[in-house]
């Protein structure tokens, strides 16, 4: 290991939709209940957590029916829906939070403003982030790492159904070596699928370390927040 991890006291945690996902629903709070569990811990201990919501439960826009550009708006739609779903299990929880889009949906959700973002995660409000980027042809995982940013996060946490990243697909080669720590530089020389390269480069630019870690892990977000060793973390080196 190149560096010891460290806890982080303000994150942006990238959620795909299919954490929505279960028991045959499209959004099911058994399955979301592990991450507000989670989440309400941290707040306790005064982490200021940013979301950002993607829309795969829903539609995909790049499955190939329409046209990029139609495809992508729709999937910014579909995030829309899952920030609303979200941000009502949040209330039920009693766990305050602050809904904003990238795409203009007033009155139904407020418009994306990184100033009143970051007063609510001082207020110790969670901020949910919808809509992706506003534009087509961006991924959620660069509206991630816009909006992680935009909060002045320390860390970008990307929630995946595999423990870290691998130098293969795991799923298709089980011997595929599973990497605890990597550069940035080392992640493109080994062309490692991380985040999309837009999102990435974003990432390399500002010097914002990334940890990919297995959401349905029991308690695997607030060990990533506490600098554990678990999934990949990918930095600087």
């Amino acid at each position: 290991m190149r560096s010891r991890r460290k806890s982080h006291g303000k994150i942006l945690l990238k959620l795909s939709g299919e954490s929505l996902l279960g028991d045959g629903e499209t959004f099911c709070r058994r399955s979301v209940r592990p991450i507000l569990d989670q989440i309400a811990v941290l707040r306790e201990r005064s982490v200021s957590i940013g979301v950002v919501i993607g829309g795969g439960n829903l539609y995909r826009g790049r499955l190939g029916q329409f046209s990029r550009e139609t495809g992508d708006r729709m999937g910014m739609l579909a995030t829309a829906l899952n920030g609303l779903a979200l941000r009502e299990f949040f209330e039920e929880y009693q766990i305050p939070c602050l809904l904003q889009s990238a795409l203009p949906l007033s009155p139904m959700v407020d418009p994306l403003d990184p100033l009143r973002a970051r007063a609510a995660l001082d207020m110790g409000s969670v901020v949910i982030f919808c809509g992706g980027t506003g534009l087509p042809y961006f991924s959620t995982d660069t509206a991630a790492a816009l909006r992680a940013l935009d909060i002045h996060a320390e860390i970008l946490l990307k929630a995946s159904s595999v423990d870290g990243v691998y130098a293969a697909d795991p799923r298709l080669n089980p011997a595929a070596q599973r990497f605890e720590e990597i550069s940035y530089d080392e992640a493109l020389q080994k062309q490692l699928s991380i985040m999309d390269p837009e999102a990435f480069c974003l990432c390399r630019s500002h010097r914002l370390p990334i940890v990919v870690f297995p959401m349905h892990r029991p308690g695997a977000l607030v060990d990533a927040v506490d600098g554990k060793p678990i999934g990949t973390l990918v930095d600087g080196g």
